[in-house]
């Protein structure tokens, strides 16, 4: 059976999609075991039926990502499961304005909430020095970023714990701390698909969407040292209201940076 058939019939069944023909071009990749930008056009009978298995699930609303158990990230590859938020390309610009404004050889940084762990782990990769501590409240999204640390060989340079950031202290001594909270008002997470495919937990950030926000800050301006930097990612409309959050907890040269989409997303303070 030619294989661009194939792609196109499974692509024309998933009309929840919307990057049909990419899906379906991911799906049988993994099912043919086969790299997504290798040519190939027959498929052997298991393979079509394990196609078919991958497609059906996707149609019913599973996203890929959960599916394969990997998602890209920074070029690189991280391993996920449903305890795990899936890694999306906005969240690319706190990483790398991190690595831009980054000036220690060897930073002392601190990744809150941080799932599967590709944004403290990211920053390992690319800043050689860096040493980076990993924490989350779920155990399944801590399985994950050990998991990913040790893909990227990165065992010696991440410490990995459990922490929840609202009731607990968090330790100190960083030249950075980052987060991706949980940002979604409540309400709004009541309407929404990605709520009923993605962890709820990682997601509701409260009435307002500000819980987490509200709850690190003060924290984390006693955790960093002196010139230290804390980096939040934001919702699209948020700017505003976490600039206020730092600035209310001593924060100064507090900045909002937009996604390649212009919106809202980095909002980063220093301590003096």
């Amino acid at each position: 059976m030619v294989t661009d058939r194939v792609l196109r019939r499974a692509a024309e069944r998933l009309t929840n999609s919307e990057t049909p023909l990419l899906d379906a071009r991911v799906l049988l990749s993994y099912a043919a075991g086969t790299d997504s930008r290798t040519m190939f056009w027959e498929l052997t009978d298991d393979e079509l039926n394990r196609f078919e298995e991958l497609v059906a699930r996707r149609a019913a609303g599973e996203p890929v990502a959960y599916i394969t158990g990997e998602k890209e990230f920074m070029g690189k590859r991280f391993l996920l499961n449903r305890d795990c938020l899936i890694p999306r390309p906005d969240t690319e610009t706190v990483v790398e304005d991190l690595i831009e404004t980054n000036m220690l050889p060897e930073p002392k940084i601190l990744d809150l909430c941080c799932g599967s762990g590709c944004i403290g782990l990211s920053l390992a990769i690319f800043i050689k020095g860096a040493r980076v501590s990993l924490c989350d409240v779920s155990e399944g999204a801590l399985d994950m970023t050990r998991k990913n640390a040790e893909l990227h060989g990165l065992e010696k340079q991440a410490e990995i714990f459990r922490l929840d950031v609202i009731r607990e202290p968090f330790p100190s001594g960083f030249d950075i701390i980052v987060s991706n909270p949980p940002y979604i008002p409540t309400a709004v997470a009541d309407g929404l698909e990605v709520t009923k495919t993605e962890p709820r937990p990682a997601l509701d950030g409260g009435k307002d969407g500000l819980d987490f926000y509200r709850a690190i800050t003060p924290k984390a301006f006693a955790a960093l040292n002196s010139g230290g930097v804390l980096a939040f990612e934001t919702g699209y409309d948020q700017g505003k209201a976490v600039s206020t959050i730092l600035r209310d907890s001593g924060f100064i040269n507090v900045t909002v940076k937009k996604d390649y989409g212009g919106n809202d997303r980095l909002v980063r303070g220093e301590k003096a």
